[in-house]
Parts: structure tokens; C-alpha cells; sequence
């Protein structure tokens, strides 16, 4: 009996005693964060901006801005664009692209220089949306999907969005299994309800960004986080200091066509 005693009061003792641990995390130099995206509407206009910030401590909650660098825009026939600062690191400019024409980034800032070059890609329109009411594993969530027709004959990558008042995704993917024939993105969400608005939006973007997204969004799904959240591993982008190499940037420049199409809950 006295052993029965002595157990319990031991695990009572372990249960009561609680230790803080605190962990003393290495800070490494602040990297320069590009989100830099010209997206070509389908009325002809652009939305041309660059989001620039700086990595932070791990347990920081505020996410730094970027507010005094120099932003341009270059094309290969020397016509110059620039890009203003608006706020929170957010940099804007009056430009739409031409189709075959290579444009080149350029990102001055703490002495260093940061570049990029991308042309346009362009995307095959989103058609319309099909709702099935008795979707997923329990018979009752909302499904929808968006269909496109993939152009016969060449290689195609594609990012597509869906955005709610509840959720935002992303999913990257190329045409190699369905070349030439008639696509869908598929969504599901479990809060969706009737009169609730859904957004898709489908971007053409190159190999070399869908191989980034991939890499990205799998980090992303296995953190249990969104894309810009602290990864497992560093990913590069194509945009490089030519000023130091080893101080590499994080994130991407590209040009991309968009075709949206937004869709209400019936």
C-alpha cells in the first residue's frame, strides 16, 4: 500500500512542477523579401506591384516593411518604368507589358543591387464553375470546379487561386496530363453557404515559377502554414544580388496574364 502511495504522490509532484525553458534562437542577418508580380487583366490593363519587407526573428510578430528602396522596371528596347512607394513597402507603377518583350527588375537597396528578367505569359480563360452540394467525406460540403481549355500543342504552367471571405489557396500545376483538353480546379470548403462569393483566378506563369510554387506550397502544407509563413529550408526565386551573391534574396518576379471569374454559392 505504502508503494501504491509513493507512485501517486511522485506523479501528482510531476504533474504539479512545471519548468519554463526558454530557447535562445541565432539571428541571422535580415534578408531582403521580393514579392514582385505584374498580372495583365483581361481588359488589357496591368496591376503592376512590388512588395518588398525583410526576414525577421522567428518569434517576432511584426513583419518589417521596406520603404526606401529604388524600384525600376527596364525593357529590352530601353524604355524605363518606375515604381513609387505607397506604404508598408508596397511599390506601384502605370505599366502594361508587351507580349514578347523580355523586362528587367531592378531592386536598389542597403547598397545592395537586385535583379530579374521575365517576359509576359499569357493564360486561357476561365469558362465556368460547376457546384455539387454533396461533396466530401460526409456527403454534405460544397464542391466546386472551375473549368478552362488548355491549348493543344504546347507546354503550359499555371497558378490558380480561389479566394473566399474564409480562405485563400494556391495550386501550381502544368498541363503534361491533360495537353490539349478541357481542365478543372477543384475546391472545397466546408463553411461555404449560399450567396457566399468565390474568386478564381488563373495565372500563366513559365517552368521555372511553377517549380518554385511547388516547392513552396509542399513546404507550406507540411508546416501546416501559408506560403510566406518560416520554411523548413530556404527557397531561392530568380531574383539575384549582383552585388554580393551570397546575400541572396527570397521570392520571385514574374509577368503573368490572369483570367478571373468570380462564382456565388447557389
Amino acid at each position: 500500500m505504502k508503494y501504491i502511495q509513493f507512485i501517486l504522490l511522485a506523479a501528482l509532484l510531476c504533474i504539479s512542477c512545471e519548468d519554463v525553458i526558454e530557447v535562445e534562437l541565432e539571428n541571422s542577418e535580415p534578408r531582403l523579401v521580393i514579392e514582385a508580380s505584374i498580372n495583365v487583366l483581361e481588359d488589357g490593363t496591368s496591376d503592376a506591384m512590388v512588395i518588398l519587407t525583410e526576414t525577421a526573428p522567428f518569434f517576432d510578430t511584426v513583419i518589417p516593411p521596406v520603404v526606401d528602396a529604388t524600384v525600376t522596371l527596364t525593357s529590352e528596347t530601353g524604355e524605363v518604368f518606375n515604381f513609387l512607394h505607397t506604404q508598408d513597402g508596397k511599390y506601384m507603377a502605370d505599366f502594361t507589358p508587351t507580349l514578347g518583350v523580355d523586362y528587367t527588375l531592378t531592386i536598389v537597396h542597403d547598397a545592395q543591387t537586385y535583379v530579374a528578367t521575365e517576359s509576359l505569359i499569357t493564360v486561357t480563360p476561365l469558362e465556368e464553375v460547376e457546384q455539387n452540394d454533396e461533396g466530401g467525406f460526409s456527403g454534405e460540403d460544397i464542391e466546386l470546379k472551375v473549368f478552362f481549355t488548355d491549348p493543344a500543342g504546347v507546354e503550359n504552367y499555371y497558378l490558380l487561386e480561389r479566394i473566399s471571405a474564409s480562405i485563400s489557396e494556391r495550386d501550381a500545376f502544368s498541363d503534361e496530363f491533360f495537353d490539349g483538353n478541357r481542365a478543372n480546379g477543384f475546391y472545397l470548403e466546408q463553411d461555404l453557404e449560399s450567396g457566399d462569393v468565390v474568386t478564381f483566378n488563373l495565372f500563366g506563369v513559365d517552368e521555372e515559377f511553377y517549380n518554385f510554387m511547388v516547392v513552396l506550397l509542399l513546404q507550406a502544407d507540411d508546416g501546416g502554414g501559408g506560403p510566406f509563413e518560416t520554411q523548413p529550408a530556404t527557397v531561392k526565386g530568380n531574383i539575384l544580388n549582383i552585388t554580393n551573391e551570397e546575400n541572396f534574396p527570397l521570392g520571385y518576379f514574374r509577368i503573368s496574364e490572369i483570367s478571373t471569374l468570380e462564382y456565388t454559392i447557389q
